[in-house]
């Protein structure tokens, strides 16, 4: 069996064994026979006539990991005494908190924080509204909204079912952008109850991450709450992908050294993500874009199309390539897929397309063609998965995206934005990192967060305005937040602490 990696598979198997370490050896040694990766053994307790031993492994999936524990309870003399799953662990009581921010040891503290203090900050506000972004979590807060019709690869599962994910991305956002983000997951899927509703609780947030909606209810939802809403709207399953694609793709062309106008692109998938890659391609100047959905090719003459696809199609295919996707393949350079998996077959790359071909098999789990057999035949190969070089990650995007919005106090994003994001991403990885395993920075990269909110928050104040010198600070950058900086403490002695502004 081939050998696991480091996954979302990883057990904690608690072991009564004699007090042998010898013992112990025998269980890492079967656990590396069956396949699977001993990441960890604790001794949890020691006795004279027993060791209770944790020994922690990664399988390849949940019929492997049982595998492993089947292979483990043959080891003499020892016995499983329980097997934790480590996923479902540290989901329990759920992955994100609210904690304050503010002393709260004394009555002095809640006179100040609550009653009676809080109401002249409330008065304040009442005043000038847009004050609610200095004084309140409205300018460092984003409501990631799902309404659960959409979810990862696993289709329509509902709002409670997406919330682990909801509150993964609120964890991330965290982490990377130092933002607090709250799931809000919707108990409908009806486009004018999700619209109503992000417009209601739209005065506690400083933008809107949509999040796993399916199409085409997406486009609308979108639409309509940027036109509605003062503060930024963010479709990530269609723009940070997008955003994301295009700054790998600038660096995948600057290894085989072309131009994105002079490049013929195929994409497979006409979905939210899809149409969202070619938009902002487009934008950025691309000229001969072909798009394959389960139909086959798109055409601006086939008038049965549903009006997003026929409005995609419109805009696509300048050279009228009819057929499947081994014809649109012929001659082109990039491949963008996001779609299913398996579509692609690799020996098309090598019959098809140019020598040096860039390859993005984006679906994910499953990717539209096996990244180590498109790299027999490719020049640039790139994922969505992490245990293959390349990976293309949202998450290189959505984290500085809003915060850039934030800082800037933005009230929509344009398309500006997104193409400075994907030059700012592309643009943390140096000439000397660039190679055709490195296209792309690492999700870790510290550079990446601050690199994408400059390019943000510099178009947003030129696009927006923002909200003067003290508006553009917002909840504050997210290596400064939690201090007060002198333009802050001049905000506040402006709208919060100036009696004759409260009188």
């Amino acid at each position: 069996m081939a050998a696991a990696t480091p996954s979302s598979y990883s057990i904690t198997i608690r072991l009564h064994t004699e007090p042998d370490h010898a013992v112990v050896g025998q269980v890492a040694t079967v656990i590396a026979e069956q396949g699977g990766i001993v990441t960890a053994i604790d001794v949890a307790d020691s006795r004279h006539d027993r060791l209770v031993v944790d020994v922690t492994c990664s399988g390849i999936d949940s019929g492997h990991t049982g595998t492993l524990v089947e292979a483990v309870e043959q080891v003499d003399g020892v016995r499983v005494h329980k097997v934790s799953d480590r996923t479902f662990l540290i989901h329990l009581g759920g992955k994100i908190e609210v904690k304050s921010k503010v002393p709260l040891r004394t009555r002095d503290d809640l006179s100040m924080a609550y009653t009676p203090g809080v109401g002249r900050v409330s008065k304040a506000i009442a005043k000038q509204p847009q004050d609610a972004r200095r004084l309140t979590i409205k300018g460092n807060t984003v409501a990631v909204v799902t309404d659960g019709s959409a979810v990862l690869g696993l289709g329509n599962i509902g709002p409670e079912a997406a919330m682990p994910v909801m509150e993964g991305k609120a964890a991330l956002f965290k982490r990377f952008a130092d933002i607090d983000a709250w799931p809000i997951c919707l108990a409908s899927q009806d486009t004018e109850d999700i619209i109503k509703a992000v417009e209601m609780i739209a005065p506690g947030f400083g933008g809107i991450n949509l999040e796993d909606i399916a199409a085409p209810q997406c486009f609308e939802i979108e639409r309509r709450l940027q036109e509605s809403l003062d503060i930024p709207v963010f479709h990530d399953d269609q723009h940070g992908t997008a955003i994301v694609a295009l700054a790998a793709l600038r660096n995948g062309l600057r290894v085989v050294e072309k131009d994105l106008a002079d490049c013929r692109i195929v994409v497979a998938g006409a979905g939210a993500a899809g149409t969202a890659i070619v938009t902002l391609l487009l934008a950025a100047g691309a000229d001969d874009i072909v798009v394959f959905d389960r139909e086959g090719c798109l055409s601006g003459d086939d008038e049965s199309l549903p009006e997003a696809k026929l409005e995609l199609a419109r805009r696509t295919n300048p050279r009228k390539v009819t057929g499947d996707l081994t014809a649109g393949l012929e001659g082109a350079d990039v491949f963008i897929g996001v779609s299913a998996p398996d579509l692609l077959k690799p020996e098309w790359i090598r019959d098809h397309m140019v020598d040096d071909a860039v390859i993005f098999a984006m679906a994910n789990p499953d990717p539209e063609v096996d990244p180590a057999e498109a790299a027999k035949y490719a020049k640039v190969v790139a994922s969505g998965r992490s245990d293959y070089p390349n990976q293309i990650n949202n998450v290189l995007v959505f984290p500085g995206v809003f915060r850039g919005l934030l800082d800037a106090a933005a009230e929509d994003v344009t398309v500006e934005m997104m193409i400075r994001a994907a030059d700012a991403i592309a643009g943390v990885v140096t000439d000397e990192e660039l190679n055709p395993s490195f296209i792309i920075p690492s999700v870790f990269h510290s550079d990446v967060t601050d690199a994408v909110a400059t390019a943000i928050a510099g178009e947003g104040k030129r696009t927006t305005g923002g909200l003067g010198t003290e508006g553009a600070t917002g909840g504050g950058h997210h290596k400064g937040h939690g201090r007060v900086t002198h333009k802050e403490q001049d905000a506040i002695e402006e709208v919060g602490q100036n009696p004759h502004r409260e009188d």
